[in-house]
C-alpha cells in the first residue's frame, strides 16, 4: 500500500512598466515562489546565463539543492537505522545542464560530494556503503530521469 502526499506552491510574476512579452530580451525574469505554510517566499529569477538575476535563486539551483537536501536526509536515516553516529555532513553538488540549440535543455549528470564526519572508525567503509541505500530511499532522486553520482569522503573524529 503506497501514501499519497500532496505538496503545493504558487509562483507570481507581473510584467513591470515598459516591459514586453513580445521581446524575450526585455521582461523581468524575476518572480516569487510561495510555498504552502511557510511564512517567507522565495525570491527567484532565471539563471544569469538566462538573462535572469544571479542575486536571486533560479529553478537550477533549487533541484540541485533539493537532490542534496534530500540525499542527506535519506543517508541520515539510514546511518540511524546501522547506528552509524553522524557528527557532520557537507556535500559540494554539481549538476550539469546542458542545453540544446532549440533552446530546450536537461540535467545529464549530478554529482554529490557529501563529506561525512562519523565517529566510530570501524565504520568507515558501512558509511561509505548506506549513500546507496540513501540514493534508493531519495525521493528526490527517485523523481529524476539523470545519472546521481555519489563521490563520498568519510571522515572520522
Amino acid at each position: 500500500m503506497s501514501i499519497k502526499h500532496t505538496f503545493k506552491a504558487t509562483v507570481n510574476w507581473t510584467i513591470n512598466e515598459g516591459e514586453s512579452t513580445q521581446n524575450p530580451r526585455i521582461f523581468s525574469r524575476n518572480h516569487e515562489v510561495f510555498i504552502d505554510n511557510k511564512a517567507t517566499p522565495l525570491h527567484v529569477s532565471a539563471a544569469k546565463t538566462f538573462r535572469g538575476d544571479d542575486a536571486l535563486y533560479n529553478p537550477e539551483d533549487l533541484l540541485l539543492s533539493a537532490l542534496t537536501s534530500c540525499h542527506m536526509m535519506s543517508y541520515l536515516y539510514v546511518c540511524a537505522q546501522n547506528n552509524v553516529e553522524v557528527v557532520s555532513y557537507t556535500d559540494h553538488a554539481e549538476g550539469d545542464l546542458e542545453v540544446a540549440a532549440s533552446g530546450s535543455g536537461s540535467f545529464k549528470t549530478v554529482r554529490l560530494k557529501p563529506v561525512v564526519t562519523i565517529k566510530n572508525a570501524s565504520q568507515k567503509e558501512l558509511a561509505l556503503r548506506l549513500h546507496e541505500k540513501a540514493n534508493s530511499l531519495c525521493f528526490i532522486a527517485n523523481s529524476c530521469n539523470f545519472p546521481i553520482a555519489h563521490e563520498a569522503t568519510i571522515v572520522v573524529q
